[in-house]
């Protein structure tokens, strides 16, 4: 008898790759949709088709067969047109909610993002009976909520869903979060916004990763169908002391200047107009998003997760961070 065959989008990403590891070590037969070309070590161990998921045809082509899906792919980042986000985030997922129920797959995890609920507002430990968000301030937030709601309003007795919401994942092989907090601040251009004394979650790749697995067997076993789960390493940390820690790791100044939340609000509606007027290219150095998410608390309750999906940290924090920091110093 085969083994259950898997599928991944956006498989070849960092979060996507982690996911795929831990699918070949159970045994599954892996298969994985992305549209940068797979390598490394994992070339070799999955079926690799390359396109969009955009494309329905081909979305089609890859879950066909297909036991289980991970939908991992998005389109991220705080800026850009709303068409290409809502290409990617929302008719990318529909494309992926219709060909599950047309091949009779039976168990869907859906990857989201804390930021569906993004209202402008701080959040201290709340649950997931927080609302979608208003006030959105980018496609991103938007498209993800819209996308979140296709995927769970498609579970049912046939094909189980479930979201999950990983907050600021970060780990070995990140080449978003930290490379550009890295770039900016040995370039003299980071700054803590507000206070600096807000908390947010972060979630190492491991714990996310994990999570995405127990998620797909409670699926299995009959829990957290048609239900999203915030994820994190279950301690939330001070931001800038989170970023300074890792600076210093890798050999680098703590950030000590600082910018108020209001005035980096302020600048960020001001580039954003000039980027929109000029059509630069590339994401503002600043925009209002941004501004929020740096300067205000954005941590979660995850005693859902916790209880639905066996979640813990995979790796200890600080210990962790130290560790990725010091291979980030510069030669």
């Amino acid at each position: 008898m085969n083994s259950p065959l898997v599928l991944i989008t956006g498989g070849t990403g960092f979060l996507g790759q982690a996911v795929v590891r831990r699918c070949l070590v159970r045994g599954y037969r892996v298969r994985v949709l992305g549209r940068t070309p797979m390598t490394g070590e994992l070339a070799e161990q999955v079926d690799f088709i390359r396109g969009d998921i955009v494309d329905r045809a081909t979305v089609d082509r890859a879950v066909k067969d297909c036991d289980y899906v991970f939908h991992v792919a998005a389109k991220a980042g705080v800026w850009g047109p709303w068409e290409e986000y809502q290409r990617i985030n929302i008719d990318g997922t529909s494309n992926v909610v219709v060909a599950c129920q047309a091949h009779g797959v039976r168990a869907l995890v859906h990857t989201s993002t804390p930021s569906v609920v993004f209202s402008g507002e701080a959040f201290l430990g709340a649950d997931e009976s927080l609302p979608y968000g208003d006030n959105w301030l980018c496609a991103y937030a938007e498209t993800k909520a819209i996308a979140e709601e296709v995927a769970l309003k498609a579970a049912s007795d046939k094909l189980k869903v479930c979201a999950l919401r990983p907050h600021l994942i970060w780990g070995p092989g990140d080449n978003h979060l930290f490379p550009r907090v890295l770039a900016r601040a040995r370039a003299g251009k980071l700054r803590i916004v507000g206070d600096g004394e807000n908390r947010v979650d972060v979630t190492h790749v491991d714990t996310a990763a994990d999570a995405h697995l127990s998620a797909l067997d409670a699926l299995l076993a009959g829990r957290a169908n048609g239900k999203a789960y915030f994820l994190s390493q279950g301690e939330p940390v001070r931001l800038w002391e989170f970023i300074n820690r890792l600076l210093v790791g890798a050999g680098e100044k703590p950030v000590s200047r600082c910018i108020s939340q209001r005035s980096a609000y302020r600048l960020g509606a001001l580039l954003e107009g000039v980027w929109t007027l000029l059509q630069l290219k590339g994401e503002p150095p600043m925009t209002r998003f941004v501004a929020v998410e740096l300067a205000k608390d954005h941590w979660f309750d995850v005693t859902a997760a916790r209880r639905d999906l066996g979640l813990k940290p995979a790796v200890e924090t600080w210990a962790e961070l130290d560790r990725l920091a010091a291979t980030l110093r510069t030669k």
